[in-house]
């Protein structure tokens, strides 16, 4: 993934109105969602779905976690 894929994502999401809490763009930009997947998902980090971590577990899709965060 690359940087601009995430901001595009992000952009995505301010303009849908899903994300509009200033902390909580501020973080999503801090914080790449590749930090918390799996060396072979993290080309996918910037896809709004919810991808799997490992162990049966997933990570959220990032407009459900700015409706989450507010």
């Amino acid at each position: 993934m690359e940087k601009k894929d995430w901001e595009r994502l992000i952009e995505k999401l301010i303009r849908a109105n899903i994300l509009r809490t200033p902390n909580v763009i501020k973080a999503m930009r801090s914080v790449p969602r590749a930090n918390f997947l799996p060396d072979n998902m993290q080309s996918y980090s910037a896809t709004d779905t919810p991808l799997p971590t490992g162990f049966g577990q997933t990570v959220s899709a990032p407009h459900s976690l700015s409706i989450m965060l507010g």
